[in-house]
């Protein structure tokens, strides 16, 4: 059984919700969803899973679930086949920070930031984003090759 780390202040920002850490091993692991979206719940200080793609589902389906103006953390495993035809996966953290979200959202996400990355330990690339020419499907494909 997880515990709950919960606590939080103004340096170290959100805690973190105990299933984020399982539901990441699960993507990472199993292979049992492509994408998973976080959000921060202000009420309950802490950063919960939004959502989960399923394998099914596409890099459009998966931009489609950042919202245009507020921000979210995000891990998506992206599997291609190298030059030498070997198939691989890649998992990437994106922190989404659109410019037309609120100040404070941004503040909220940039000061806890490092606490989530603690939880996701294992993924392989990390990407601000601010606008979606930064999360293109090119931008992750330059990084994993």
């Amino acid at each position: 059984m997880a515990f709950m780390r919960t606590s939080s202040n103004a340096s170290s920002g959100m805690g973190v919700a105990p299933d984020i850490r399982e539901t990441f091993l699960e993507l990472q692991m199993k292979k049992a969803f492509r994408y998973v979206i976080f959000k921060i719940e202000e009420k309950q200080k802490q950063v919960v899973v939004e959502k989960t793609g399923a394998t099914t589902e596409s890099y459009d389906d998966f931009l489609a679930c950042l919202p245009e103006n507020d921000c979210r953390y995000a891990l998506y495993d992206f599997d291609f086949v190298t030059g030498e035809n070997v198939q691989k996966s890649k998992i990437f953290f994106i922190a989404w920070s659109p410019d037309t979200s609120r100040i404070r959202a941004k503040m909220l996400y940039s000061t806890s930031k490092d606490r989530i990355k603690q939880e996701l330990d294992g993924f392989h690339y990390e990407i601000q984003a601010t606008d979606p020419t930064e999360v293109k499907l090119d931008v992750l494909r330059d990084r994993a090759h």
